[in-house]
């Protein structure tokens, strides 16, 4: 058939128009044809626009597919079709008006967007809901493109209207636009969710497509109930989601239901329902194909971390099928040992063991290593492990022989003097060691148990010949095994350590070898009672979890759950380029809670309690106890402990003297000073009197200036530098964080060690972007005083441990002991009177602050910025005498005369210390 037929008449001089659409349609169709294989048809724009005003819907598609892709090509040509996308939106079709709104908000060209908004609004309020649900839309689309646009012109408001629409698809689609907007601006409020709009989201819920549940579920995550109750409630009409077929689904309901148990006391019935019913769509979803498989399982393994009850009845289904793809399988292996617990260990070990038989290398090895760490979280299945390894080792497999004795070396660290005797067997195979870590065990399980081992330096002797083609694992653990060995047999080994001690120091060009060397050399040649006590020290157990999630990480990966963030078990900031994503969310009452993760049989058992954290036992060692050092954000809620402020009030608060409430400038100072002293007050009362800064400075309380208390050096380049301020009340502590590494740091936390005022963070460290490189970010932390107290030396030391996604770091500082001084602290001028003649004058302490060019007033307002409040003045023989008080955050009240003579820059101070607040107490008790 030829195309004339296409210009066939049915009368005289006109042109069939069916035939002539047909036409269209056919050219169009292999122009769009042409976008998908990348050939540019721009040049065609001008006829193609032309074919817009056609009554045909499928030419009309065709002819808005051109425009989207090359719209943004040929702007000024794009101006063309703002006409007909108005006639468009008040076509009688919907179809149309939709289709018109639609590619209005994909056409990306910021000259026709303002023509646009009167057709936009028009739609908002269409009375088909198919155009409203794509009018809404639209408007997120508009607002990436113009945001200040989409406000003025009150789109946003529309938008929230639409929340409250009697189509359930119209309020899945403005909650997803309300929510792609809020994403994209972290800090605007769009979605101000209350009771009554979470219930109309409810009520959508059962009746919109599967992505409008998915929607509506994300947003239903980000709400925090009022109580226990409207938590329940939620619960209750969030569950049937629980059976739905799509997996997406599914996942943000078990995202909605974990982040509301946090509300449900434990004890409720309701409670271990609704854990029963979580289990049953998590097992459905590993009936899917693999990757879904995979995906469940990343989600899985966040679920069985946060609430390993869950699914602990649930083992079986992650045994490994024969046909599963390594991902899965090795997934599948960390949730069964997640999962092990002495209720079914027996049947989780024989699976690990045939598993060790695969033909799968990587697979092989990640059992043995599975067993092992089976045998250290499970105590009691410790010796049937090590049974179980010994078996594999007699199979002769190189890697399993291997990856057993790494994982025995690892028993021996949890199980100390218990497995001893299967040395033997492992010596036997030192011979097909061949991989570093392999090598690195034995030789450490040879210099730990050298007692035992009768040719222990032949063993070490027979590395050492190969000593600098080994890896630099194997050198640092033989150094050190040989050093043991010396120790325990020093008449037998002496020759062998001079060896070893040559090699690291004169031979290696690795510095930390070199230094490790020399630190030996040092301590075996000057001390070497001390060096025994260094080398042999008694090692500190292993954790039964290293692999665990950082409990705030944790808490921020559940709050994604059905994302990549939990596939990926990174939070979104740390893969989402720009400011979309970097909001850090929480789950609701579990802030500075401190909540452990339980084993499955620690957690099912009832009338357990979780540990408080730990805290660093000693004041004077940073180091302290730092395995057990909980970084999780402290408590912020509840009264302090009843014994502190009773032990406070009883012991001497300033441990000799005023010297050391003034930031530790004075020394050791008697009770009462000689008026000669002329010693500088450092962090006291000369940084309150801003000695430098000249009268003309504005007044407030005083805030040091920053120093910096972490060197980059002592903490793999990060250095913080800080000081402390007391704003409204509120004392902050305000940091600097400087990145001087090469790599990115993420997953700060800190926590404050017992001080002598239980100050504590008042929340989490908020370092809401990851730190690049050379950037630095200030940072404000509020402190509140209910923390545990302890005496400190001197009495202002505050000892401070931050962590982030590298290591955890200490550091000590001191603050000046007048951001604890309350805004109540003026005293009644009666009150006064009576108090400072009663108390005794062996409590009295002078000193002088020199050179202060301010006069008597000018020193109360000055003072009175930083809570130092005078209560009374007299003028004694030319000398201005200001009585004055101040009170601290424990109710410690502290009076003191301010002796000031006009001319002369030195003043004298006269301190009294009076525990009012705990007689006080004392007295309401008879």
């Amino acid at each position: 058939m030829t195309d004339s037929k296409y210009f066939t008449t049915t009368k005289k001089g006109l042109i069939n128009t069916t035939h002539l659409n047909d036409a269209q349609k056919l050219i169009i169709h292999f122009v769009t044809n042409d976008i998908s294989s990348c050939a540019s048809c721009s040049a065609l724009f001008p006829d193609v626009v032309n074919c817009m005003q056609t009554d045909n819907l499928e030419l009309k598609k065709l002819v808005y597919l051109y425009l989207m892709n090359y719209a943004k090509s040929q702007p000024d040509m794009a101006i063309m079709a703002v006409n007909t996308f108005v006639k468009d939106c008040e076509d009688p079709n919907p179809l149309i008006r939709a289709l018109a709104v639609r590619t209005m908000g994909c056409i990306r060209v910021d000259k026709i967007t303002e023509y646009l908004c009167e057709p936009l609004r028009k739609c908002l309020k269409d009375e088909d809901p198919y155009v409203r649900k794509t009018a809404a839309v639209c408007v997120a689309k508009l607002h990436d493109i113009n945001a200040q646009l989409v406000e003025d012109q009150g789109f946003l408001d529309t938008l929230k209207d639409l929340i409250s629409d009697s189509n359930p698809m119209v309020v899945a689609n403005a909650v997803a636009a309300l929510s792609e907007i809020a994403e994209s601006h972290p800090n605007s409020n769009l979605l101000d969710l209350n009771p009554q709009t979470i219930n109309k989201l409810l009520t959508a819920l059962n009746e919109c497509t599967e992505w409008g549940q998915i929607f509506i579920l994300d947003c239903l995550a980000n709400y925090t109930p009022r109580d226990d109750r409207e938590s329940q409630s939620i619960c209750e009409r969030v569950t049937p989601r629980l059976s739905h077929a799509n997996s997406a689904v599914v996942l943000s309901a078990v995202k909605v239901l974990m982040k509301f148990m946090e509300m449900l006391p434990k004890d409720l019935d309701y409670y271990g329902t609704l854990l029963k019913k979580l289990a049953p769509p998590l097992v459905t979803l590993l009936s899917a194909e693999p990757e879904l498989q995979y995906v469940a399982l990343r989600n899985i393994n966040l679920i069985v971390q946060r609430r390993p009850e869950i699914l602990k009845h649930e083992m079986k289904v992650f045994f490994v099928k024969y046909n599963d793809p390594i991902y899965v399988k090795l997934e599948k292996l960390d949730i069964m040992i997640r999962l092990a617990s002495q209720a079914n260990i027996a049947q989780v070990l024989a699976e690990l063991k045939e598993y060790a038989t695969e033909v799968d290398v990587d697979f092989v090895r990640k059992a043995v290593r599975a067993i092992g760490r089976c045998a250290i979280k499970v105590e009691q299945s410790a010796e049937r492990c090590v049974s179980t390894l010994l078996d594999l080792i007699q199979t002769k497999v190189n890697y399993v022989v291997q990856e057993a004795i790494v994982v025995i070396k690892d028993i021996f660290r949890k199980y100390p003097n218990k497995y001893e005797s299967v040395i033997a067997t492992l010596c036997e195979n030192l011979d097909s060691l061949d991989e570093p870590e392999a090598r690195a065990a034995m030789i450490w399980i040879v210099g730990e148990y050298a007692e035992r081992i009768d040719n222990a330096d032949e063993l070490l002797e027979s590395f050492l010949e190969g000593f600098h083609d080994e890896s630099t694992q194997v050198q640092l653990q033989l150094l050190t095994a040989i050093v043991k060995l010396f120790l325990k047999k020093p008449t037998e080994t002496q020759e062998l350590v001079q060896q070893v001690l040559s090699l690291a120091t004169q031979d290696s060009d690795n510095p930390d070898l070199r230094d490790r060397g020399y630190i030996y050399w040092r301590l075996l040649s000057t001390d070497p009672v001390a060096a025994k006590e260094v080398v042999l020290a008694e090692k500190p157990l292993i954790s039964e979890e290293t692999d665990l999630i950082e409990p705030t990480l944790l808490e921020e990966l559940i709050c994604h759950i059905g994302t990549l963030a939990s596939v990926y078990h990174k939070p979104p900031s740390a893969f989402v380029e720009g400011s979309r994503g970097v909001q850090h969310k929480r789950l609701p009452g579990s802030a500075g809670s401190g909540e452990s993760v339980e084993s499955p049989d620690v957690a099912s058992a009832p009338g357990v309690s979780e540990a408080p954290p730990a805290v660093i036992p000693s004041q004077g060692d940073l180091l302290g106890d730092l395995l057990n050092l909980d970084l999780t954000p402290p408590t912020t809620t509840g009264p302090p402990p009843p014994s502190s402020g009773m032990q406070m009030g009883a012991m001497d608060l300033l441990g000799g003297g005023l010297d050391s409430l003034m930031g530790g400038g004075f020394g050791a100072a008697p009770a009462a000073m000689p008026a000669s002293f002329t010693a500088p007050v450092s962090g006291g009362l000369d940084d309150l009197f801003d000695l430098g800064g000249g009268v003309g400075m504005p007044m407030g309380a005083y805030s040091p200036p920053k120093t910096v208390w972490l060197p980059a050096m002592k903490a793999k380049g990060l250095e913080i530098s800080g000081t402390f301020a007391r704003r409204s009340g509120v004392v902050q502590m305000e940091m600097t964080l400087t990145n001087k590494a090469m790599s990115v740091m993420t997953d700060f936390a800190i926590q404050f060690n017992r001080n002598s005022f239980g100050l504590a963070p008042a929340g989490p460290l908020q370092v809401l972007t990851p730190l690049s490189p050379n950037q630095s970010i200030e940072v404000t932390l509020p402190l509140n005083t209910v923390g545990p107290v302890m005496k400190m030396e001197p009495l202002n030391n505050l000892q401070v441990a931050v962590k982030n996604n590298i290591d955890v770091f200490y550091f000590s500082c001191q603050y000046p002991i007048s951001m604890l001084f309350a805004e109540d602290g003026k005293m009644e001028r009666q009150v006064f009177l009576a108090t400072w003649k009663d108390i005794p004058n062996e409590n009295e302490s002078q000193f002088q602050i020199k050179d202060c060019h301010l006069n008597s007033d000018a020193a109360s307002n000055k003072l009175q910025g930083s809570n130092i409040f005078t209560i009374a003045k007299r003028t004694v023989e030319g000398q201005d005498m200001l009585y004055q008080s101040m009170k601290l955050s424990n109710g410690i009240w502290l009076l003191a005369e301010l002796r000031v003579q006009a001319g002369n820059p030195n003043y004298t101070v006269s301190t009294e210390l009076f525990f009012f607040l705990f007689f006080f107490s004392l007295s309401c008790l008879n």
